[in-house]
Formats: C-alpha cells, structure tokens, sequence
C-alpha cells in the first residue's frame, strides 16, 4: 500500500514530526509527555506487568486483506490477550513504527486510530512510541498492565492434577477467518455472506471481552494462557510448565455453526481449525472450582507421564530431515501431553513464528 501511485500524502512527504502529530491526532493522549509518558503510581498492592509484540507487513497482516484500522485492532489485542492472561488489566500502550517512506500517512493515521479504538473501552490511551525509516513496515506494540491484590499472576506452570481446563472465546474462528480469506485470495472476493464476512473479520480484527482475566484470578482460578498459537500447541505449552497432563472432551471442542457453515463451502474438516488454530485469544485456564462467569468446561488435568511428550529432541520418524521434532508434533513412543477423549488428537499442528516462513496473517 504505496501513496506514490495515487498521489496520496505519504510518511517521506509529511516528515517525522506530521507523522507523529497524526498518530497523536489519530489516538490523543493527555500523558503522552514530551520524551517520555508519564504514567500514574501503581495502586497499593499492585504490580506493573509489561509485554510487546511484532507485526510485520507480509507476515502477520496484509492490506489486501485487513484495513489499516483493522491492523491496528490486531496489534492491540494480542498484547492486552497476554496481559489478561496473566491476571491483569491493561494501562497503557506504546507503538513503535519502521516504515517505508511511500506509506501513506493516511495509512498511519488508521492504524493508529485502531490502536486507540480498542483500547478505549479499557480506559487505556496510546501514550507514546517512535517512527523510524525501513524498506518494510514493522509495527511493534509495547503494553503496560497491572495486577491488583497480592495473590500470584496466572501463569502457565500452575496447573494440578484434578483441575478443570476451561475457557472464554471462541475458538476456531480466526483460523476459519484465514482460511476463507485463502480460498477465496482477497478480501474483494469473499462472497457478501454474513458468516464467512464474520469469520474474515474475526481473523482481521480479534476482540476481547473487557475484564475476563482479572475476574478468573479474583475467582481463584490457578494457571492460564490465550489462544495464539493453537489450542493444542498452547495447552501443550501450559501442561509441560506444570508438568501435567490434559484430556479435552471431544463433546466440548465440537464446532459451532458458524464453522461447520463455513468448512462446507470450503470442503475442508472444521475440527482442524479448532484444534490448530489460533489468534482467536480465548483465555484458556485451569481451575479446581467451577467455571467463571463466562467459562466453559474443556477438559480435565492429569497427572504428568514422566516422559518427553513432544518437540525434544530429534525424531527421524517426526522429523524426515533429521531436525528437531515440531513442539506440536508427538515423539513416536512417548505419551501425548494433550489427548482427546483420551486419544492422540486428529490433528496436531500450530503456529511457530520462527519456523513457518512467516506464513500468519
């Protein structure tokens, strides 16, 4: 998405400080300070929890497919799904743009008005960052969070045999998202279908529900991740920091409508994408109580195998090449960490930002 071509305002022409001042313009912070934000104290007892993350254009996002705003969205909402994750609540956000001089500053100024927008509903305001040159454009996202009370942030390595897993969100629609957006090769073409424009926009712009994760800390909940990666690759991650294992009920992971609506028009198995897919940033947790508000029972927790359950080691049989085994992918002899009704899952797959190619957007 170049200006040059279309005689649009771009990045080189405006300069750095019209750059900024759009970005600001865009997604207006009252403490966006002149080198630095100024953020308030934490309250009593609380603690600040920090994380970022990378999107880059061609790998996590295109413009053929997603907005400008709606890449904004997405950057946003990863971050805030890692700090609900860890039992927190959002503070604020920091962006850092490299970005090719011919980028329409209209294009900036979207993208930055999807950062604010999705924040907002979080009292949280886009409060500084930088802008430099690239040859490809690489949005980075930095998030502040607090955790309130003393009891310890949800982490993955506290999970126990005899929990429940449980989770909130939908799981599968992001990838059915991607999927369509694939078959179909654009944007433009999706067919004017009310699911498969739902599906599409579930992957272009993911949202939360404001509050989730704090609410299953209050109410005792014990270890928890987002849905990324994968369902299985993410519960994998979790079971192997808490040394355990995780039955899912095959009954609980079936595919809603929208899923099996949208695999029969592309003629594919909607499971796969429930079980692969990720970006939806369903809150996946354990709990020895009942669900949450909002919660849904997944599966049980087990009692850890004591063996290499998958992605140590080299594998010839998993790996032809001699490499190491995927971290989604079963060593042939070893106990699955995640089954199904107690049996290796139908598909085993997930994402891996350093060794797809950087095939995710």
């Amino acid at each position: 998405m170049t200006g040059e071509s279309s005689g649009q305002l771009t990045v080189a022409d405006a300069g750095e400080a019209a750059t900024i001042a759009a970005i600001q313009q865009a997604a207006p912070s009252e403490i966006n300070g002149d080198d630095a934000a100024v953020l308030d104290p934490a309250p009593p007892n609380s603690r600040y929890i920090a994380t970022t993350d990378v999107l880059v254009d061609g790998v996590h996002f295109r413009f053929d497919w997603s907005t400008p705003f709606e890449v904004g969205v997405k950057a946003v909402t990863q971050n805030f799904a890692d700090i609900q994750a860890m039992g927190g609540r959002p503070a604020a956000v920091l962006m850092s743009l490299a970005t090719p001089g011919d980028l329409p500053l209209d294009t900036v100024r979207d993208i930055a008005a999807g950062i604010g927008s999705t924040a907002a509903p979080w009292a949280v305001e886009l409060v500084g960052g930088d802008v430099v040159t690239s040859s490809q454009l690489v949005i980075s996202i930095t998030a502040i969070g607090l955790i309130a009370g003393p009891d310890p942030a949800l982490t993955m390595g506290a999970a126990e045999p005899g929990h429940q897993v449980v989770a909130s969100g939908v799981i599968g629609h992001a990838a059915a998202g991607e999927a369509i957006l694939r078959y179909f090769g654009s944007r433009d073409a999706v067919p004017d279908d009310a699911v498969l424009q739902e599906l599409v926009r579930r992957h272009c712009a993911p949202t939360l529900v404001v509050g989730r994760g704090a609410v299953a800390r209050a109410a005792g909940v014990k270890a928890m991740t987002d849905n990324s990666d994968g369902l299985l690759k993410d519960l994998t991650s979790l079971a192997r920091r808490s040394n355990v294992t995780i039955d899912l009920d095959g009954a609980a992971l079936t595919p809603d409508a929208q899923l099996y609506y949208a695999a029969e028009v592309l003629g594919v198995d909607p499971l796969q994408w429930v079980l692969t897919g990720g970006e939806d940033h369903t809150l996946l947790a354990t709990t020895d109580q009942e669900p949450p508000a909002g919660y849904r029972f997944l599966g049980t927790v087990g009692k850890g195998t004591g063996e290499v359950a998958s992605g140590a080691g080299t594998d010839p049989a998993a790996d032809p090449a001699g490499g190491p085994a995927d971290a989604a992918t079963p060593v042939i002899g070893a106990t699955p960490t995640v089954t199904v009704d107690g049996q290796i899952p139908a598909y085993i797959d997930g994402w891996d930002s350093l060794s797809h190619g950087g095939d995710r957007r």
